[in-house]
């Protein structure tokens, strides 16, 4: 009796353990996704690039369809007499600025070209009238410029003589003889004019047009700027050109100084190797002449002819010869006439192109020195004194 119970349980644990076991495996399978699901990453580039390329052709079709059907089925214009409100309708294209339109068709005023379903403007008037106008402005600046300076001319001009004025202009005659691109072209130009321009109506009801100032002041003339420059700052250019001149004054004046300083040296040393030649040979055994020379004759032989011009530099040169005592000066009877002459002192006096050998020489000598105390005062006392009193 005991022992069918157990295998009955045991059967139903078997029976019970099977069912979960086989829904979980179902429920794995059913989860997880095939690997070839998903294409690979060079499928996957392959099929960016054919939609791409697909894309493409659709929007250039969609736009050369688009385009075909519009120019082929285009609408006709509004009539310009129509009321503005009515205009926008879908039977038809309104009626652009500039234009006028009439059974379908437009046609742009005078001075505008058609471009399209607008009216934009002639180029070659648009340039004319600007250059006209700039032309304009440059004559009315320049005069109110020359006001601004010299106080003097107009700067206010009425509106009819600047359109007269534009007939003698040379761009003018280029426009062509049609009379209505004539008085359009100057029609534009006046009123490029009014926009950059001062404008009034004097007493008379006239229009009349003026420079702006602050344009005016680009054209002022070089000199009456450099003239209102100094005015307005008088006060700093005037102390500062004074000094400037001040010390160029006196930079020139020491500079001269200095010139007539070394000048003079230089004549003196000649004055005295003049004279000393000049003693020398009168004082010689088979010499002959003077021993004395007249001073107005050596200032003559040794200054240059626009050296005479400066009384300055020969009266440095008297005072180094007055200095010096080896030089005798006295008035002289010379050909009927007194002359103040000069002698050099033959006896008792040291030569004076002797001495500036010797400094050369002494100079030289010093240089090349290396002996000893008692060697150098045994050659001193050798030689003999030149200087004898």
């Amino acid at each position: 009796m005991s022992s069918p119970t157990p295998k009955k349980r045991s059967k139903s644990k078997h029976i019970s353990y099977s069912p979960s076991s086989s829904s979980k495996s179902s429920l794995s399978t059913i989860i997880e996704p095939p690997q070839s699901l998903f294409p690979s990453k060079g499928e996957f580039l392959r099929l960016i690039a054919v939609l791409a390329i697909a894309s493409a052709v659709a929007l250039s079709c969609n736009f050369f369809a688009a385009f075909f059907t519009s120019t082929s089925t285009s609408k006709p214009f509004c009539d310009s007499n129509l009321d503005p409100a009515g205009s926008f309708s879908d039977s038809c294209e309104p009626c652009p600025s500039y234009g006028e339109c009439s059974e379908g068709k437009i046609e742009c005023i005078y001075g505008y070209r058609r471009h399209g379903n607008l009216c934009i403007e002639d180029r070659n008037i648009n340039e004319t009238a600007k250059k006209l106008s700039e032309w304009v402005e440059a004559g009315l600046c320049e005069a109110y410029a020359q006001v601004m300076c010299y106080g003097t001319g107009t700067f206010w001009v009425r509106e009819n003589d600047i359109w007269n004025d534009l007939d003698e202009h040379k761009l003018m005659q280029n426009v062509g003889s049609d009379n209505t691109t004539y008085v359009h072209t100057k029609r534009r130009a006046m009123e490029t004019i009014a926009k950059l321009l001062e404008t009034r109506t004097n007493l008379h009801g006239l229009q009349e047009f003026k420079c702006p100032d602050a344009l005016a002041e680009y054209y002022k003339p070089l000199t009456c700027r450099i003239r209102e420059l100094v005015s307005k700052y008088a006060l700093i250019i005037v102390p500062v050109c004074a000094a400037l001149i001040g010390c160029a004054v006196l930079f020139w004046k020491a500079r001269q100084r200095r010139y007539l300083s070394s000048r003079a040296e230089e004549l003196y040393n000649q004055v005295c190797d003049m004279l000393e030649e000049n003693a020398l040979r009168s004082k010689s055994v088979d010499g002959g002449g003077e021993s004395w020379v007249v001073a107005s004759w050596l200032r003559d032989h040794l200054l240059l002819p626009r050296e005479r011009k400066d009384p300055q530099l020969w009266k440095n040169v008297e005072e180094l010869v007055m200095d010096d005592s080896r030089v005798d000066r006295y008035p002289k009877l010379v050909k009927g006439e007194s002359k103040v002459v000069w002698e050099w002192q033959v006896e008792g006096s040291l030569s004076s192109a002797g001495r500036r050998k010797k400094e050369g020489v002494k100079v030289k000598s010093d240089e090349g020195i290396n002996t000893n105390v008692n060697q150098s005062g045994q050659t001193s006392k050798a030689e003999p004194k030149a200087l004898i009193f």
